[in-house]
């Protein structure tokens, strides 16, 4: 049989299958095996190994399921993966793959059964529960209660099986006009491109563990985004909604946090991680270092999303006025609580000293925007608006790279090389006057 030898070592037997050279780079695409008690046993393990090598998988794929492959590849992974990473690589393979492809072996999973698996994602793969659409259907129905007042939290959470905590914010967000969308049967285009960048990476670990011969996610085609609507691109927002909001945001407890997410683009994360003692106000700089992230609802400390995140930002006079009032209303709580005021040294706190959860930024940053009547986008768009406003201004694509922290200047047309720390100030007075103008105009109004 061509590209098939059986033969006998000692008292068992072995075989050699080889398939053509590799059509990239010509190698010859051989395999061995040995240990088979008898010839015939030999042979048809060797049939078999070629119709594998032929198919381009591995001859003698390790027998496994593709659940315990994962398992056994996240827990190999979780030392060098972030914490937030390995959360949402184990809740996508929990929630999406295991149910669908879990029990399939690891080598029958070829490019063709991904491509069906991410249209059966696309089309109807929503597996989470829309506990927010629930909540919202049952407040609709009964927001005449109470003369106006709706049903309580206690209700809302007894009827749609949530915590109480849960069902009191939504119906904050239901009284100030944030209707709950419906969620379509399928996953978004984004979700999608996340699972398959699981299964990517993944998998090519496979193929180095000498798992698979190939990996079969390589070829695999992700279903197009259908532009609508509802999945169109957020649009910043204009000077004027910018400057309208921070009229209202330098009113609240965190104006200083406000003023640098306007000013600077920072992200979420980056506010709530800014520590005091990287803060110079005399000299108008401040190192973004640490982070502060959600990991299964959870308030963690985290280094950063890459390595450029860690920066050193120049500040505008307007930023710093803001931020000297902000940091002066947390001495004084300071030293009114005394000895019981925690000792950790970071800017995003509460009246008694507890570290802000991101998701209570989030959840303020709504509020204002609310009460601003300006449109509403989410607390990670007013980074594009500043991104935006500086690419209108016509500032230079590799500072404003290095400003805002991206990985590469592939995100701002990849033109330099260097970092720019220090070189910025143009762009932060220029960025400055333009909010600071649309400010008066708003307050004049």
């Amino acid at each position: 049989m061509p590209g098939v030898a059986v033969y006998a070592r000692g008292k068992t037997w072995a075989y050699q299958v080889e398939a053509d050279r590799h059509p990239l780079d010509g190698h010859r695409q051989r395999s061995y095996k040995g240990g088979f008690a008898t010839e015939q046993v030999a042979w048809v393990a060797a049939v078999d190994a070629k119709k594998r090598l032929d198919a381009g998988r591995a001859p003698h794929a390790k027998k496994m399921h593709l659940h315990d492959f994962l398992e056994e590849w996240l827990e190999t992974a979780r030392p060098a993966l972030k914490a937030t990473s390995y959360a949402s690589y184990r809740d996508l393979a929990e929630d999406y793959i295991y149910p669908t492809l879990g029990k399939r072996w690891l080598g029958e999973i070829s490019v063709q059964v991904l491509n069906g698996f991410y249209r059966h994602l696309s089309e109807s793969g929503r597996k989470k529960e829309d506990t927010n659409g629930r909540m919202y259907e049952y407040w609709s129905a009964r927001r005449e209660e109470r003369r106006g007042l709706g049903p309580r939290p206690l209700q809302v959470a007894a009827a749609c099986s949530v915590s109480r905590d849960a069902a009191r914010a939504a119906l904050m967000r239901y009284r100030r006009g944030r209707a709950a969308a419906p969620k379509p049967a399928g996953l978004s285009p984004k979700s999608v491109r996340n699972i398959h960048g699981l299964l990517h990476r993944a998998l090519n670990d496979a193929v180095a563990w000498g798992y698979l011969f190939g990996n079969p996610a390589h070829h695999a085609v992700l279903p197009r985004a259908k532009v609508t609507n509802s999945n169109a691109v957020q649009v910043p927002w204009t000077i004027e909604e910018l400057g309208r909001w921070l009229t209202f945001a330098l009113e609240d407890r965190y104006s200083g946090l406000w003023a640098l997410a306007a000013t600077t683009g920072m992200r979420r994360s980056e506010l709530a991680g800014i520590r005091r003692d990287l803060l110079d106000l005399d000299t108008e700089l401040l190192v973004v270092a640490d982070t502060r992230v959600v990991v299964d609802g959870r308030a963690e400390d985290s280094d950063g999303k890459t390595a450029a995140g860690r920066r050193t930002l120049s500040l505008d006079s307007f930023t710093v006025k803001h931020l000297r009032a902000y940091v002066g209303l947390i001495e004084s709580e300071r030293e009114t609580l005394g000895n019981s005021y925690p000792d950790h040294g970071y800017l995003a706190v509460r009246p008694d000293g507890a570290r802000l959860h991101p998701d209570t930024l989030t959840r303020r940053f709504n509020r204002i925007v609310d009460r601003a009547g300006v449109r509403r986008i989410r607390l990670h768009d007013v980074r594009h608006t500043y991104a935006t406003l500086a690419k209108v201004r016509g500032v230079d694509p590799k500072m404003l790279s290095d400003r805002m922290g991206h990985a590469n200047t592939a995100i701002t047309l990849q033109t330099y090389t260097h970092h720019s720390t220090g070189k910025d100030r143009d762009l932060v007075r220029s960025v400055s006057e333009v909010i600071e103008k649309a400010l008066d105009l708003a307050g004049s109004q």
